[in-house]
């Protein structure tokens, strides 16, 4: 065995939590005790300086370019391995850059338009007839994903408490079906703001599919622009986006959203969360979220209370979000090739990557959902019990 396959077992001797067996050219070496629950096959030699500096960066890349194969199910293979993140490395000297990014607005807009702007056509292939981009709600067995992003919509629209008339503002609106259903349904007069040309524009062609024009609009707007709007909202809603902000400006984001509600009002929060602070991942924060960071559940009550929002209501959605995951992952890998004609196979593989270690990682309790529900200060007029 060459010194350099030995340092390289050394290093991937710290997760043997699982067993799984490691192919490097035609030899194989066992990690952990027990029959392997997957292999790992190396192609080429990986760099051990690489894997040091970042674990995930090193085999993330590795697996894009195909020097690393899985033989087993992917998802499976990355539930045993993510589990152990916790022995991964990554020097934060090192990637500063990549790690604590500019927040400016423009560099903000850029990451966002970075994921979202891949086209509507892309996300149209693997993404169900809602276009939600965000966890389902199962809440049967036998629910497909379509009923899932539709019972979690309805699930939404009942923790706001809508009534005809309303003012309701989504930021980080998506395609707009929340806001869609709320004004087929509850007759609100709805905002949705994106930084995504993309989701504006394919929003603004369903309100016009829809006959909605006098109830909703789409805005192509930051959230630091709310303060300036001109406008108070009965009701907020954010979906999956702020995970976006930044830790440095997450109070930013509630003296915002304070300012953009009326007394009283219901706002409801949706992010993905962590137990603890933590700057992210490397290889996401590289190819999928640039400038992305997970929140901890602790910090956001904790900066919520500052601002006089009373909490109402905490729903973890952890496990629905590994199942709307691999729905996704199907639907991908059943568009694959087209996908691939597209985009290229690198691409292909990192976004198959993508999907399933974010399954894995919420199944393994790496990261969760939260739904939170909040009012703007005391409101006594809403229901006791929980209406929804």
């Amino acid at each position: 065995m060459k010194l350099e396959e030995k340092a390289i077992l050394r290093f991937l001797d710290r997760f043997d939590e699982t067993p799984f067996l490691v192919r490097i050219r035609e030899e194989e070496y066992t990690i952990g005790h027990g029959n392997p629950r997957f292999s790992i096959i190396f192609k080429k030699e990986p760099d051990l300086k690489e894997m040091i500096t970042s674990t995930s960066l090193a085999l993330g890349e590795a697996y894009m370019r195909g020097d690393l194969e899985i033989d087993g199910d992917l998802y499976q293979a990355l539930y045993y391995f993510l589990g152990q993140m916790g022995n991964f490395s990554v020097d934060t000297r090192v990637l500063r850059k990549l790690m604590f990014p500019s927040l400016g607005r423009r560099k903000q807009k850029e990451d966002v338009s970075s994921h979202y702007d891949l086209g509507n056509d892309f996300y149209s292939l693997w993404l169900d007839e809602t276009l939600n981009y965000s966890c389902g709600y199962f809440e049967n067995e036998q629910d497909t994903l379509f009923d899932a992003q539709k019972k979690k919509t309805q699930r939404i629209l009942k923790k706001l408490y809508l009534k005809e008339g309303m003012e309701l503002l989504d930021i980080g609106c998506g395609w707009g079906y929340l806001l869609i259903e709320a004004a087929k349904k509850y007759k609100i007069r709805g905002t949705g703001i994106t930084l995504s040309r993309e989701q504006q524009q394919g929003f603004e062609k369903r309100i016009r599919e829809e006959g909605l024009e006098d109830y909703l609009h789409a805005e192509l707007m930051d959230y630091r622009d709310l303060a300036g709007y001109g406008k108070k909202f009965d009701r907020v809603v954010s979906v999956g986006m702020l995970e976006h902000v930044g830790r440095d400006h997450y109070e930013l984001f509630f003296q915002c959203i304070k300012r953009a509600m009326k007394p009283g009002g219901v706002f409801l929060l949706h992010f993905i969360s962590a137990l603890e602070e933590h700057p992210g991942d490397p290889w996401m924060k590289k190819y999928i979220f640039p400038g992305g960071v997970i929140p901890s559940l602790r910090e956001i009550t904790s900066l919520s209370a500052k601002y006089r929002f009373y909490l109402l209501d905490a729903e973890s959605l952890r496990r629905h979000y590994n199942k709307t995951l691999l729905c996704w992952d199907k639907n991908f890998n059943e568009h694959r090739r087209e996908i691939e004609e597209r985009f290229g196979e690198t691409f292909a593989r990192m976004w198959d990557l993508y999907l399933c270690a974010c399954a894995s990682t919420f199944q393994n309790g790496i990261i969760d959902l939260h739904q939170l529900l909040f009012t703007n200060g005391i409101n006594n007029e809403l229901p006791m019990t929980r209406w929804y």
